[in-house]
């Protein structure tokens, strides 16, 4: 069994930004009664032999929790489970919702990644977002994280926004690289179902960018982040250099198990999907009476397994291994779909790396409706 993740959802946010989707509630009210739920689900989920190399706390803000909270979390952690000595810590944290002193005692809880929900340094653009953050403020977070000695930093940027210029984006990404960060996450900015964004986009308030600005920025994102030597990983994530892709997101790349804690977090483990009900008083309700919160939970069929592990697969630069993934589901992939590979190099969306099944940069701007092609041979 590979070593596994925890990803811990900490629902708490100050604004609620209008593209978002995730969980999330801006009252704070609950917050202590929520990290004793915490402590308990994983309690009652104690699996002190399972080896685990990474520790995500995700949102949400979570670093609206403060340190010692975080520090109460780690311990429970080492409690519970079977942490491995290199270890990877993440918290998100997001600028306007973390203090400089913060940042210091957050690295001396065990946090050794820091994740900065940055998404422009155009204070434009974070007004479109609904950040609750400045240009300025944002600068700021950054140099205080290194000060407080984070030597692993994720910076993410969201672009497509509707009017951006290549330009306008080209700036965002040079401020970035001034800090040299060592990771990037870069990521489209998608109009989700129920948001206000997606409200204000169907009554004709917006007009998003066309398809073809969308894909030259992809591009434009793509070959300015090479160019200044950073490693294109991942669909939408760049690394300094390979030691600092995420570990923790690979996991979910790589199909390997991952247990999730707190309100609507998801855990997969030996083909079964599960995940926590999306309501945070009932999630503390639930675990006050000894009850874990789950809201579902489904054990994937052999073709699901296999439409996960290509989806997933194919959003790296390496892809999937051909050999294993035949191995593993005893597929023949020049049979099953030799006559769509060989549309896909004609198309320019096939890499060529021997033994692996990959898409070029042109190949990953498509990859949503690559996968789609995918699903319909089987």
């Amino acid at each position: 069994m590979p070593t596994a993740g925890l990803y811990f959802h900490i629902p708490f946010c100050k604004h609620k930004c209008p593209y978002c989707d995730f969980y999330s509630v801006t009252a704070q009210d609950d917050m202590a009664a929520f990290l004793s739920a915490l402590q308990r689900e994983m309690a009652l989920r104690d699996e002190p032999q399972m080896a685990v190399n990474t520790v995500y706390f995700g949102g949400g803000t979570p670093s609206l929790c403060s340190p010692e909270a975080v520090s109460d979390l780690m311990t429970a952690v080492h409690t519970h489970f079977n942490l491995l000595g290199d270890i990877e810590v993440t918290l998100e944290a997001n600028p306007g919702a973390v203090s400089r002193d913060d940042l210091g005692r957050l690295r001396q809880a065990g946090v050794n990644r820091l994740n900065i929900g940055v998404q422009s340094f155009q204070d434009d653009a974070l007004r479109f977002l609904g950040r609750i953050h400045n240009r300025t403020e944002a600068v700021a977070v950054i140099e205080q994280a290194r000060m407080a000695g984070f030597d692993n930093l994720g910076l993410d940027l969201i672009y497509g926004l509707p009017g951006q210029t290549v330009s306008d984006w080209k700036a965002d990404l040079e401020q970035a690289l001034a800090f040299r960060p060592e990771h990037i996450a870069c990521y489209i900015l998608t109009f989700e179902s129920g948001t206000p964004m997606t409200r204000g986009l169907q009554a004709g308030r917006m007009i998003p960018p066309d398809e073809g600005r969308v894909v030259e920025l992809f591009e434009t994102t793509a070959a300015f982040l090479d160019g200044h030597g950073y490693d294109h990983y991942e669909v939408s994530n760049f690394a300094r250099t390979p030691d600092f892709r995420s570990r923790h997101n690979l996991k979910y790349w790589h199909f390997e198990p991952y247990l999730g804690f707190g309100p609507s977090a998801h855990s997969y483990r030996g083909h079964t999907r599960s995940w926590n009900l999306a309501d945070l008083p009932l999630y503390i309700q639930r675990l006050a009476q000894g009850r874990l919160p789950e809201g579902g939970c489904e054990e994937l069929s052999e073709e699901q397994q296999v439409l996960e592990a290509l989806l997933l697969g194919l959003r790296l630069k390496e892809g999937f291994h051909i050999a294993d993934f035949e191995k593993r589901f005893n597929i023949s992939v020049q049979t099953t779909f030799g006559r769509l590979l060989n549309q896909l190099a004609e198309e320019g969306c096939l890499a060529d790396h021997a033994g692996h099944c990959a898409l070029t940069v042109k190949g990953m701007r498509y990859h949503n409706s690559i996968s789609a092609r995918f699903a319909a041979e089987l």
